[in-house]
């Protein structure tokens, strides 16, 4: 059985460095794990371990937009439905990998995952060739300043959830951005930082959040906003399918807890016994 994990997200939230301590883990753990980048943009200096699979070897965006004239985003979309319409190179870069773990790389432009049709059908082609597949979301913890970018962040997974129709998982990257110390001088949100004990709004976004801030009357001042925040919030509590895991790539044990959730949504090894994920350490990111 062959397992793939589709890497989306945003650009800055940490894809690519995700993906190569996925596979420094991967690896650890003996555990057989390829890279594949579909990112017709990246640079090859993005990555920690060189690619089994690149679509730049298909396509290149430097080369759609040269020759074709395209800008950034026509020549990704371009590229993207000329690896469509060659499917069969993919098959047969994938043929010989067997029982394999792949990490599959995906560019930042997160219309291809709210939208546009590109990476289902490419999911569907992929579970077509008897391929598990799940796909994970990472925004990084710094949309948590921003009460209404963060809730952009968590209508945007849902979209992505809902297009893609396979299994899904959310991380908050970048954790170590997140202070611990709730009497520590550094942890005022003018630095960029929030405390812990806050977070467990977030990691199960709580749609209350976008209520105005005490003091500020901007809604009253502009009822069409209020009116907008409360359809959001309405749509969020009808519809709750975001939660996200929190990622903190200097703690092996949060790797480890995402990477088991990984596991068992694909349930990894049908051979052997259901594997259940890591409980959370619910005292690192939530308040006591």
């Amino acid at each position: 059985m062959r397992y793939a994990v589709l890497i989306t997200g945003p650009a800055g939230a940490g894809k690519s460095t995700f993906a190569g301590a996925f596979m420094t883990h991967l690896q650890t753990s003996r555990r057989t794990s390829h890279l594949v980048n579909l990112d017709p943009a990246a640079s090859p200096t993005s990555f920690e371990y060189e690619p089994v699979i690149d679509i730049k070897d298909l396509v290149s965006l430097d080369d759609v937009m040269g020759e074709l004239g395209y800008g950034p985003n026509g020549g990704l979309v371009y590229c993207f439905e000329y690896l469509l319409q060659n499917m069969d190179w993919l098959e047969e870069e994938l043929g010989g990998f067997e029982d394999d773990y792949l990490i599959i790389d995906c560019p930042g432009q997160i219309e291809l995952y709210t939208h546009h049709p590109f990476l289902p059908t490419l999911a569907q082609n992929l579970s077509r060739l008897g391929i598990r597949v799940c796909a994970v979301y990472l925004i990084e913890s710094q949309f948590m300043e921003d009460r209404y970018k963060f809730f952009s962040g968590v209508l945007s997974a849902m979209s992505a959830m809902v297009n893609l129709e396979i299994p899904w998982i959310n991380i908050m990257s970048k954790m170590d951005l997140v202070t611990s110390n709730p009497d520590d001088p550094s942890d005022d949100p003018r630095n960029g930082l929030r405390q812990r004990k806050n977070i467990a709004r977030y990691l199960d976004p709580d749609p209350l959040l976008l209520a105005a801030e005490p003091g500020k009357e901007a809604n009253v001042q502009n009822p069409r906003f209020h009116a907008l925040n409360q359809a959001i919030v309405q749509l969020i509590e009808d519809h709750p399918l975001v939660s996200f895991l929190p990622l903190d790539l200097r703690s092996p044990d949060s790797l480890e807890t995402v990477i088991s959730h990984i596991d068992y949504t694909m349930q990894y090894g049908e051979d052997e016994e259901p594997k259940e994920p890591h409980d959370l350490d619910a005292g690192d990111f939530h308040e006591e």
